[in-house]
């Protein structure tokens, strides 16, 4: 009892903090690229007000970039308090790429960043949007050695356990920074950042709008975030394809949750709501064709055959093997440096069902399903959201092309209210993904359960409160000053110079 309430608590903890932290990411993404896109417009242009309006966009950039930092260290660092057993399992892959985003992606943003906003008219131009690409270029290769350790995490690759110092240890470099998993979830979320980031913009300059405040700042800007977030969300959709894919053959549990699908089948159907299904498609969606198998909840416990004719052992089946493996790497450690030929027959033993040590730390298969309606539900958010917002975004750019957004205040407190609306659907992504994977800290490698650190549930309890409080703090004092500057307006606050 005590051990589950502290996997609850712990796992409660790392999701607080990622879900705040993911409150502060996206925007980062979305509004570098749109800050950029309009100071190269002022650079080709050299049109002062494109300046100004860069400059604005550019100042809340800044104040989400600043708090985004703070709960981005400690998510980190939670590896170490809360999931050091993991952490000593698999820190010679995992911290690879997260050491990485710290010695070159995050200084390089933070340089660039200090360049660019501090150096307007003391650097030229061309230098200034340098550092401006260079910080939004930055941010992407921030968050995509992040993915990549997220990635490694659904799907596990380059890597070969060591009984002798009980870790799993890098093989192939590439091999994790390229896995098709992080590639995929790298534009995914990336994109998503624009389509957060140009909603955001699109929704505040809808405001000004209906205060008949800085009508042809909101209009351009409208105009500039529209069109990369329609980019975005299209990419959003094309990677989410491949996306599916990859879930549907690396982790066939978390799609059979996402779609509820008990039972699986060829031509199995795509769930909209319960009740409403189109058949064949979620054949189409995780095979690309409407015959293809898939697996539902009971066939991934029971075993299947899948498309290739492949048998797939059931949960029973990888739980013996598990159990193996873990008794073989017992008696390995037990007999290496008293009985060395006992030890090479308990070695070869563990090679052979290595691949299924994590399922020796299950208890009961049925902690293989995770919570259905937690996965079900979020996909469905996510993706209705996302269609919504599309339109949205096509609709406000057409208005505004045709010189009737100003008119259309039913249109623009939309966009102010769907604000909100791209943060959910980012939200619950990352649950669909997070929760998915449960129980799994690690996919079909290790369980939560083996993952956890050996602390007190009140002190996890504790500090989760406290983060709570702070994490709040952090959100509530950003509100307030991007709400004061937007209230501000894109004012320029220093006198222009000079062409250099």
């Amino acid at each position: 009892m005590v051990e589950n309430a502290l996997i609850d608590w712990s796992r409660a903890q790392f999701a607080l903090t990622a879900c705040y932290h993911w409150i502060f990411v996206p925007l980062t993404l979305g509004l570098s690229v749109i800050m950029a896109v309009m100071e190269s417009i002022y650079v080709a242009r050299k049109d002062e007000f494109w300046k100004k309006a860069a400059k604005f966009w550019m100042k809340l950039f800044a104040i989400n970039f600043a708090v985004g930092i703070a709960t981005g260290i400690i998510l980190e660092f939670e590896f170490g308090t809360n999931w050091s057993n993991y952490s000593w399992f698999v820190g010679d892959i995992f911290g690879a790429p997260l050491a990485i985003e710290g010695i070159l992606a995050f200084f390089m943003e933070a340089t660039f960043f200090a360049v660019m906003f501090f150096g307007w008219n003391k650097v030229s131009r061309k230098f200034h949007l340098a550092s401006t690409w260079l910080t939004c270029i930055g941010a992407s290769v921030s968050a995509l050695w992040i993915l990549v350790a997220n990635a490694w995490m659904q799907h596990p690759v380059g890597m070969e356990f060591n009984p002798d110092t009980v870790r799993n240890e890098m093989t192939d470099f590439w091999a994790v920074a390229l896995n098709p998993v992080a590639v995929s979830k790298f534009f995914h979320s990336v994109l998503s950042g624009w389509m957060t980031g140009a909603v955001f913009v699109i929704g505040v300059s809808c405001w000004y709008l209906l205060r008949g405040r800085e009508t042809r700042f909101a209009k351009a800007s409208i105009r500039v975030a529209s069109i990369v977030g329609i980019a975005g969300t299209l990419g959003v959709m094309f990677s989410g394809d491949s996306s599916a894919i990859h879930v549907a053959r690396y982790q066939p549990m978390k799609l059979a949750a996402a779609e509820g699908l008990e039972d699986g089948g060829e031509r199995a159907p795509f769930s909209i709501v319960p009740g409403v299904e189109i058949p064949g498609m979620l054949s189409i969606l995780a095979t690309h064709d409407i015959d293809g198998y898939v697996p539902g909840i009971n066939d991934i416990l029971d075993g299947y055959t899948d498309s290739d004719g492949n048998r797939i052992l059931s949960a029973d089946e990888k739980k013996e093997r598990g159990d193996l493996a873990l008794a073989a790497f017992k008696a390995y450690r037990e007999n290496r440096d008293t009985d060395p030929q006992a030890a090479a027959q308990a070695r070869k033993v563990l090679e052979e069902n290595v691949e299924y040590f994590g399922y020796g730390y299950i208890q009961d298969k049925e902690d293989l399903v995770p919570s259905v309606g937690m996965v079900y539900w979020p996909f469905r958010i996510m993706v209705g959201l996302g269609c919504f917002l599309l339109l949205l975004m096509v609709a406000v750019l057409w208005a505004e092309r045709k010189d009737r957004i100003a008119g259309l205040a039913w249109l623009q407190r939309v966009a102010l209210f769907s604000i909100p609306l791209v943060y959910i659907a980012g939200q619950a992504g990352w649950i669909v993904a997070e929760v998915g994977r449960q129980p799994w800290a690690i996919q079909d490698l290790l369980p939560v359960n083996a993952a956890i650190s050996s602390l007190s549930v009140g002190a996890v309890r504790t500090t989760f409160i406290v983060f709570v409080a702070v994490f709040t703090l952090f959100l509530a004092i950003e509100l307030r000053i991007l709400l004061k500057a937007i209230r501000k307006g894109p004012a320029v606050d220093e006198p222009e110079v000079s062409d250099r």
